[in-house]
């Protein structure tokens, strides 16, 4: 079982708080608005970008909601689950489905222990059977990457697991995964820095949160590899590193959210206890996006 539609470019989003700690909606549809007109094929709400390890069941549904309401069903919308138990996951997919996501980005077990193969498959199938969505693997958790023998096992026995979304930081695996999956599975590139090289070997396209800051370079440089177009896209390639390296430190929420307010793009405030970007963060990221041409001056 495979969806084409999770190919390209598909971006996440953040999800806008205010000084409060409560959701924004409001800039929340703004920026679903920018990211859909700017090309991307897919957009996945409450995964790592959107903090969704923070949100609660009812907070997540509604932003799956606001989100379905601005795409206003020009692309898919895709929900993410970051939970450590079955039952959890299940409360929050089930939710997730009525809402009326097309898709979920579910990660494995991951609090402090790893599950066994079997316990990881297990999970995935009794998630598919009872949620009934097509399922996108997140394997992100470094102590906790799903390893390729598991992903065939899920293979033969979870048939709404359509694609893997390889981060993790490891090339080797996303190499592998391509080499021994790519049939079953559409391979999702989530290392921020390596679209360009993944998708020379062949990943079906990028799930990650470098394309919500750079959505149109993100679109370019798939396109240019996808033509042959290679010089093009190695110099997208370079200048989305440039905004990427600047963009990644361990507050990400919030040097993410300061890199899409220096656009325009008001973003509201990281959870907390995250605070905003300090003056050295935006500076060092507006820099950025003037060196890869995102904004001027």
């Amino acid at each position: 079982m495979k969806d084409p539609k999770f190919h390209g470019i598909i971006s996440t989003v953040v999800t806008p708080f205010d000084e409060n700690d409560a959701v924004d909606h409001g800039l929340l549809k703004q920026d679903v608005d920018y990211l859909v007109e700017s090309g991307i094929t897919a957009i996945c709400a409450t995964g790592s970008t959107g903090e969704g390890h923070t949100l609660s069941l009812e907070e997540s549904v509604a932003v799956a909601r606001t989100v379905i309401d601005a795409v206003g069903g020009r692309i898919p919308v895709i929900s993410g689950i970051i939970q450590n138990s079955l039952a959890q996951a299940k409360r929050y997919g089930l939710a997730l489905k009525d809402a009326g996501v097309d898709a979920l980005q579910i990660t494995p077990v991951h609090y402090v222990f790893a599950p066994s193969p079997e316990e990881t498959v297990e999970y995935y199938r009794e998630l598919g059977a009872e949620i009934g969505l097509p399922i996108i693997l997140y394997n992100v958790v470094p102590w906790a990457l799903v390893p390729v023998d598991t992903i065939e096992l899920i293979g033969r026995a979870v048939p709404e697991v359509v694609a893997i979304k390889q981060s993790g930081g490891d090339m080797h695996l996303l190499g592998q995964l391509l080499h021994r999956t790519r049939d079953r599975f559409t391979i999702l590139a989530a290392l921020d820095d390596l679209h360009y090289p993944a998708f020379l070997m062949g990943a079906h396209g990028a799930l990650a949160a470098i394309p919500t800051v750079t959505p149109k370079l993100s679109v370019q440089l798939w396109d240019a590899v996808q033509q042959g177009d290679l010089d093009t896209a190695r110099d997208l390639h370079e200048r989305i590193l440039t905004v990427w390296t600047a963009i990644d430190r361990p507050n990400l929420p919030a040097t993410l959210k300061a890199a899409l307010e220096l656009q325009g793009r008001p973003a509201g405030y990281p959870r907390k206890p995250f605070t905003p970007a300090t003056d050295e963060d935006r500076t060092r990221i507006a820099a950025a996006l003037r060196a890869a041409g995102v904004i001027g001056g």
